[in-house]
């Protein structure tokens, strides 16, 4: 790379994901070389079932309706009718009363975690994360002048309660946590999120500041075998939501999300301010605006999200009969299998060679794994099983 040419930091981020990159690239020339019908790619979390219907007939009536102002600023915050409509449908979902003072529209949940984290963080705070994680979540920390610090789950990816406890120190302000998760599909416990509420309140105030915490939810809809999403405004005062609606309504694209702010906070005022502000100067200004009037008609509605419960049905059988080691997720559309050998890009390599796409477990935290996105065809599940078990005979 040209000396000078970009930021240093932006340089070392690229040379520290460069193997990811590979990873894409080979996966890119392995589809050009025999047709993208014939490799299987489980790499991307990108949702392949169609929005609903609904999504549709909302989306031509604003269209054909539409008045001169529609398209014009609004206030950063969003639509006030639109922020309505969302406390309104996320005060059941979570219990607690909030009102549109609480909601702030944002450019999918990374913008939604970019402005929470702007708002929030001091130079050189601590934002904890339990590993495995989102893969971006220490960039967004770096946007905002803090560090992200890695604390273990549990073998199962459930929450560690002393792993947490240990990681808190006079730099932590703020714990993130993601569930349903990417990249294991673990879920948490209303014990454990309640537990952590606990830790958290005991922490705050030993260390004499607030430690927030922050919860990502995209994938909150997306669940199996009954599994529910408990609240984390019920478990903790100081909590703050991050979510999109990419997932349920499969309009990644779209790039429309919200952050919520727990009515209970007593920073509640404070907080809705910062995310304010952050939106406008961080450059989102506001969430798109055709987006946000379409989901304020759309609150509770979702794709077809039993797709998925098929896709992880056909996936955890045809590995589990293979021989593969995993924890069957509880919700999202990720399986986050044991990699036979330790070295997880050793494996990923030889599944590229039965022209098998996945992602390493290292560049998630979570050495000694690889995660697969089964948000894919059945026929692309059903088509890799074969080579799943010529890999897995390999290694044996």
């Amino acid at each position: 790379m040209t000396a000078d040419a970009i930021a240093q930091k932006i340089e070392t981020f690229i040379e520290r994901s460069s193997w990811i990159r590979k990873m894409f690239e080979e996966g890119a020339r392995l589809k050009a070389e025999h047709g993208p019908d014939k490799v299987f790619d489980f790499s991307l979390g990108n949702p392949n079932v169609p929005p609903p219907e609904k999504f549709r007939e909302v989306l031509r009536d604003l269209a054909e309706n539409s008045a001169p102002a529609d398209h014009i600023y609004m206030p950063n915050t969003g639509y006030p009718h639109v922020r309505k409509a969302v406390a309104d449908y996320v005060s059941k979902e979570q219990g607690a009363a909030l009102t549109e003072n609480e909601i702030v529209m944002t450019c999918g949940a990374a913008g939604a975690l970019n402005i929470i984290l702007k708002a929030i963080l001091n130079p050189g705070e601590e934002l904890l994360v339990p590993a495995p994680f989102f893969v971006e979540y220490g960039f967004y920390a770096d946007n905002h002048g803090g560090v992200m610090k890695t604390v273990p789950t549990k073998p199962d990816f459930t929450l560690d309660l002393s792993a947490i406890s240990d990681g808190i120190t006079e730099k932590t302000r703020a714990v993130l946590i993601n569930s349903p998760n990417n990249p294991t599909g673990q879920v948490y416990s209303r014990e454990s999120l309640e537990d952590l509420g606990k830790l958290l309140t005991e922490k705050s105030a030993s260390l004499s500041k607030t430690i927030y915490l922050l919860s990502d939810e995209p994938y909150r809809k997306i669940v199996y075998d009954g599994v529910t999403v408990p609240s984390i405004f019920l478990a903790y005062d100081n909590s703050l939501i991050a979510t999109s609606y990419s997932k349920d309504l499969s309009i990644a694209g779209e790039r429309l999300g919200y952050a919520a702010i727990n009515p209970r906070s007593p920073h509640k005022d404070a907080l809705a301010g910062g995310l304010g502000l952050a939106n406008r100067i961080l450059g989102f200004v506001n969430a798109p605006a055709l987006m946000q009037r379409v989901v304020a008609r759309l609150q509770g509605e979702s794709g077809d999200m039993e797709q998925y419960t098929r896709k992880r049905q056909l996936l955890c059988n045809g590995l589990d009969a293979a021989g593969y080691d995993f924890v069957t997720p509880g919700g999202a559309f990720y399986l986050f299998p044991k990699s036979p050998v330790p070295d997880d890009v050793e494996f990923v390599r030889a599944l590229q060679e039965e022209l098998i796409l996945a992602v390493p477990g290292s560049g998630f935290g979570g050495p000694g794994h690889f995660r697969l996105s089964f948000c894919v065809s059945d026929e692309t599940i059903t088509g890799a099983l074969p080579g799943f078990q010529r890999t897995m005979d390999k290694f044996r």
